[in-house]
């Protein structure tokens, strides 16, 4: 799964570090459909038409702790020159229909702020998940193991 971290991703992480501001408490994972492609000058969710909710999907997606839990693996590769971050599965169960509830599906994967407004969440990064998902009433869309590496 391919993934990139955004302009603003990369801001916030200095900006955090530096300066000691602007970390949001949490993070949340949310799906988005293929009518935006992301790029890495993308800064809002709201840039991006998130999955419909319903039938398992909550609007904004799956809140994530600045943890060791959720953020499971963290790792400093100097073979490769890079660190790595990863995050715990992400398991919806589509419920009362499909998952998501209308559209083409699941796209796209972004990792946002705790914003209260979902459409001004900051985006961190976003994975392509290779092609439109959607799950039958009953299944399981588990995304494995997002990650995000910085060379």
């Amino acid at each position: 799964m391919a993934s990139l971290v955004t302009n603003r991703g990369k801001y916030l992480i200095l900006q955090g570090i530096f300066r000691n501001a602007g970390l949001p408490a949490g993070f949340y994972m949310a799906l988005a459909d293929q009518t935006t492609t992301p790029t890495v000058d993308h800064n809002a969710f709201s840039e991006h038409t998130e999955v419909p909710a319903g039938n398992g999907y909550t609007s904004g997606g799956i809140a994530l702790a600045r943890n060791a839990t959720d953020w499971d693996v963290l790792t400093e590769d100097d073979t490769n020159d890079r660190a790595l971050v990863q995050a715990k599965d992400l398991v919806w169960t589509a419920s009362g229909g499909n998952l998501p509830a209308s559209g083409t599906g699941a796209r796209w994967l972004d990792c946002l702020d705790d914003n209260v407004t979902i459409g001004s969440r900051q985006i961190f990064g976003s994975f392509d998940l290779a092609s439109n998902r959607t799950v039958s009433d009953g299944q399981t869309l588990t995304i494995q193991n997002p990650e995000f590496r910085l060379t």
